[in-house]
């Protein structure tokens, strides 16, 4: 699933009122962070994670393997934080209304 413009442009404006979910430390992506980062965007679909000081990895980077390893799409990447974003398969979760072009 690719995003469109106007997509990303609706999921930036939502997540910059979030906080970070997901940390990065300097053991880089772990299984357990990946697994996190999982359950984290199963029940919130739209995530933002920051990688801290001592890690080995640049934002782009983590946001890019954790997209690939999760099936998600990178939003954006701003500094240390990346915003992911995938559609939940859950029920009791509120979807977001992506724009349609």
């Amino acid at each position: 699933m690719t995003l469109t413009k106007k997509q990303n442009k609706q999921l930036r404006a939502m997540a910059n009122q979030l906080k970070p979910l997901v940390y990065i430390g300097k053991n880089d992506l772990t299984d357990s962070v990946i697994k996190q980062a999982d359950e984290t965007i199963e029940s919130h679909e739209l995530v933002k994670c920051q990688v801290q000081d001592g890690s080995g990895v640049t934002a782009k980077e983590a946001a890019e393997q954790l997209a690939e390893a999760l099936g998600a799409e990178v939003v954006q990447t701003i500094g240390n934080r990346a915003v992911l974003y995938r559609r939940s398969k859950r029920d009791d979760v509120e979807h977001i209304q992506l724009v349609r072009e």
